[in-house]
């Protein structure tokens, strides 16, 4: 395992800032985004095609994607930006802008499809399918969330088969990769290895990727699961910032910095300086008005620095 890379998708400029109650500005999204480029993160979220009366934190998305590849050449050649598109209208804006990857965001439970995204679970693949039509023809690449994969706040238990069968679906309707959401952070161990030996019958885990939020403490235990059943790429968001604005109680959004720590601390490369990736840590808390979540945020990085290099030999 020590030579693998792994994948992180810094998710914080989207699903973090959608949950959070400050109202960051235009310039002020951007700079967090030129920051995470800058910190080496390959795979970013930059916002959202929605309407702002539903997530007005990501109100004028599309004139900070134009504004961010008008400006493209300040940011590393590697770096690959993406957002999130909930319909065909919003797949419209989408293609209005240089936009290379799209992401669409569903359900494995009817109660949670109609909360969040307000249709049943069969309408959201509709809307999936013609997205995905749309996309295609421009070359553009589908992202799929599947979220409330392991435990929902309106139905509790979720079928495992149904999760999979959903897996399955996206994939089929050309989804390159579906991340596979612990949304109000339930999951422990055990239920994900378990999930993961079943879904690896059916798919192959490369096209998988693992979204945990850190709601009861038991995301970093999950992701080591997913490591060791062969998932390579994992969602998260710097300094823990968000959740989901539909689940009550879906506070903590797994912290970029805690999953870059403990990668880079079992000798796993990301391809992110988290020395420099932290320097934006004031910033960012002067904006939200508030210190974030994240341990390795709060802590900053250990003085003894060998002893970890040397604990991963």
């Amino acid at each position: 395992m020590s030579s693998k890379t792994i994948q992180v998708v810094e998710v914080g400029p989207r699903d973090g800032l959608q949950n959070e109650k400050a109202m960051l500005n235009v310039p002020q999204r951007l700079n967090f985004i030129r920051h995470l480029a800058a910190s080496g993160l390959k795979r970013i979220e930059v916002g959202a095609f929605v309407s702002p009366k539903w997530v007005p934190q990501m109100n004028e998305s599309k004139p900070l994607i134009l504004e961010l590849f008008k400006n493209r050449k300040l940011y590393p050649a590697d770096a690959a930006f993406s957002a999130l598109v909930p319909n065909v209208q919003g797949m419209e804006d989408a293609l209005s802008t240089p936009i290379p990857e799209i992401a669409v965001f569903g359900a494995s439970t009817e109660s949670f499809s109609k909360k969040n995204i307000n249709c049943t679970i069969e309408e959201s693949l509709e809307r999936f399918r013609a997205i995905c039509k749309m996309a295609r023809a421009k070359k553009i690449k589908v992202r799929g969330y599947l979220s409330v994969a392991y435990g929902c706040p309106y139905e509790g238990a979720v079928s495992e088969k149904k999760v999979i069968e959903l897996v399955k679906t996206y994939l089929k309707m050309g989804i390159y990769e579906v991340s596979i959401g612990d949304t109000i952070g339930v999951a422990n161990p055990k239920q994900v290895r378990n999930f993961l030996k079943k879904l690896s019958r059916e798919v192959p885990l490369k096209k998988i990727a693992m979204h945990m939020h850190d709601t009861r403490g038991t995301a970093l235990a999950n992701v080591l699961v997913g490591l060791e059943m062969g998932v390579t790429v994992f969602d998260s968001s710097f300094g823990g910032l968000g959740g989901c604005p539909y689940a009550r109680g879906a506070s903590g959004n797994l912290a970029t910095d805690d999953l870059v720590y403990m990668l880079h601390g079992m000798g796993l490369k990301t391809g992110v300086d988290l020395a420099k990736l932290l320097e934006y840590v004031p910033e960012m808390t002067k904006d939200i008005g508030r210190k974030l979540p994240s341990r390795t945020s709060e802590a900053g990085l250990p003085e003894v620095q060998p002893f970890i290099e040397r604990a991963t030999k």
